[in-house]
């Protein structure tokens, strides 16, 4: 495992807030990240159908379970907890009790602010940055090479050709994540859009200088 620089701030926030929520896209090291730094709190995750129904049924006995909090994963699957976890955690007082992570940035957010107000602290992960991946000694030495592969964790932990992952992330990124946010009526016209848009970033302006969308 790549050590995180954002672990220091979870562990930060840890010590300040009830509720610590870690967003950002699909494939961060989310999960990776959080269950590292708190080894010792039970983990659950929301898209395991059976987890999800249960809390879902019965928020109130689902979270009853820990008694010292927890690690819940992709979260925003069940909003019905945030009610919740509002409730336990203005009853019990302690820093750091429950470890939210969710990958619909939009679905945690809205959940969170509504009810959590002043108690959660966030952090948005990202790929991998430079100087992550050097202290690890795992970063492409050419420059080309660097932005081929990209610097999202999965390529570097797996044998995986950079080309067919990105192609399947994007095919997953807009059957699940897209179709659960937006009413998307026709895929293929979707996928165009992202083409479109990818083809727009760093294009070249008749003066030869980078164009920065």
């Amino acid at each position: 495992m790549i050590p995180r620089t954002a672990a220091e701030t979870v562990k930060m926030l840890a010590r300040g807030y009830p509720v610590v929520a870690v967003t950002g896209p699909r494939q961060f090291g989310k999960t990776t990240l959080v269950r590292a730094a708190f080894p010792q709190k039970p983990y659950v995750s929301l898209e395991d159908p059976d987890q999800r129904e249960f809390a879902q049924d019965d928020p109130r006995r689902f979270l009853g379970r820990f008694s010292d909090g927890a690690v819940l994963d992709e979260v925003q699957r069940c909003p019905a907890l945030f009610s919740y976890l509002q409730g336990r955690v203005d009853e019990n007082r302690r820093s750091g009790l429950f470890i939210l992570t969710g990958s619909q940035q939009f679905g945690l957010l809205s959940g969170v602010t509504q009810t959590l107000a002043g108690r959660v602290g966030f952090v948005r992960l990202l790929p991998f940055s430079l100087p992550e991946l050097q202290a690890a000694e795992q970063a492409p030495t050419d420059l080309d090479e660097l932005l081929y592969r990209g610097q999202y964790p999965p390529l570097y932990d797996r044998d995986v050709s950079p080309l067919h992952w990105h192609a399947d992330y994007v095919t997953t990124y807009v059957e699940r994540d897209v179709r659960q946010m937006v009413n998307v009526q026709d895929l293929t016209v979707f996928q165009r859009f992202i083409r479109l848009c990818a083809g727009r970033t760093g294009q070249l302006r008749g003066d030869g200088r980078r164009t920065h969308w």
